[in-house]
């Protein structure tokens, strides 16, 4: 059949997302979900959501929510776009910002969704490899990036979890000529962040999604922060009810709900460095994390092989194939008892404690 495709997407490898089993009892420890609920507040939100508000449209611009972030970051209304996920958030800044002529840097191994919005504009990417053991950020990294007309970043990393200095990340946005998209899908289990940058840079846009630490990843719930005629020429790209109003009644309570998620947090957070130090007792390299999850190297670097053993046990991580990232999984960090689990058949196949 002929197709009537762009040659674009014709020749487009598609985003891979990460699996959601069908398998029954299984530990599952792939896709970065929050091992815990969602506030209690927000799920009272939902089951208030009256029947009128279902056979009515939405507000397109979910203004209460938006408003609620915007006064928490001390901006203005006009600077916070909210989205059908942060990936909705994604497409309206690669539609914006890339196209054939307008190339984008992308730092390796980073998300790999990124690519894929580029293609589907047509925009050469300009990779950008990060160095070393510890997937720092390269000093030229504002050289290698040269003649982009957008920067994008994930801040913590995925899947490796370090944060990059934001001393550098505010060196990059007052030299890049161009826009700087730092996408902090995980800020809120890292030691800082760089929203604040949006009020000193016009040209940097930082976007957030709740489906990590506020335990939304089925609800879909993504908002940016940038300057406002950034948001403005952003609005002209979403769709035109991008979220429902049940979503923005739930979000809504979420957000205010700061100590539940304080709590959930810092659990995560220890819970986080415990797994580690476990996993490096059996002899395993681990990435220091600011993330919900650990990028880490099995001892002989068979990253392959432990996803596989793994599986075959019922405990699901993530393995993303290539030269570097082979040589490792990237684990989420669960509840102490799949945590538990994970580690038992761990210390099964390399020995520990």
């Amino acid at each position: 059949m002929k197709s009537y495709f762009r040659t674009e997407i014709d020749a487009l490898d598609g985003y891979t997302p990460g699996e959601q089993p069908k398998l029954r009892h299984i530990v599952k420890l792939n896709t970065n979900e929050n091992p815990y609920p969602p506030s209690p507040r927000a799920l009272e939100a939902l089951h208030a959501v009256e029947p009128e508000s279902m056979r009515r449209y939405p507000d397109p611009a979910a203004d209460t929510l938006c408003s609620a972030i915007a006064e928490r970051f001390g901006v203005r209304r006009e600077q916070v776009i909210a989205g059908n996920g942060s990936d909705d958030i994604l497409t309206m800044v690669f539609r914006g910002f890339s196209a054939p002529d307008l190339p984008v840097a992308v730092l390796e191994p980073s998300y790999s969704l990124y690519p894929v919005l580029a293609a589907m504009q047509g925009a050469p990417v300009i990779r950008i490899p990060l160095e070393g053991e510890s997937f720092a950020l390269p000093e030229n990294v504002l050289e290698q990036a040269e003649g982009a007309n957008l920067l994008a970043m994930v801040r913590p990393n995925a899947p490796t979890g370090n944060a990059f200095p934001k001393a550098a990340v505010r060196e990059i946005c007052a030299k890049f000529d161009g826009m700087v998209l730092v996408d902090e899908a995980y800020a809120d289990f890292a030691d800082d962040n760089c929203m604040d940058l949006v009020k000193e840079f016009p040209n940097l846009i930082v976007s957030r999604t709740f489906s990590k630490s506020y335990a939304f990843a089925g609800m879909r719930l993504g908002f940016a922060v940038s300057s406002p005629e950034v948001v403005a020429g952003m609005f002209k790209l979403k769709d035109s009810y991008n979220l429902d109003a049940a979503v923005q009644a739930a979000a809504l309570a979420a957000w205010q709900d700061t100590a539940y998620l304080s709590g959930r947090v810092a659990q995560i957070r220890r819970d986080r460095e415990s797994l580690r130090k476990s996993l490096m007792d059996m002899g395993f390299r681990v990435v220091k994390s600011q993330s919900n999850f650990l990028f880490a190297m099995p001892p002989g670097g068979d990253g392959e092989g432990y996803f596989r053993f793994l599986r075959e046990n019922a405990v699901i991580v993530r393995y993303f194939p290539g030269p570097v990232t082979g040589r490792y999984v990237r684990i989420t960090v669960g509840t102490p008892e799949q945590n538990a689990e994970l580690l038992r058949f761990t210390a099964e196949r390399f020995g520990g404690k």
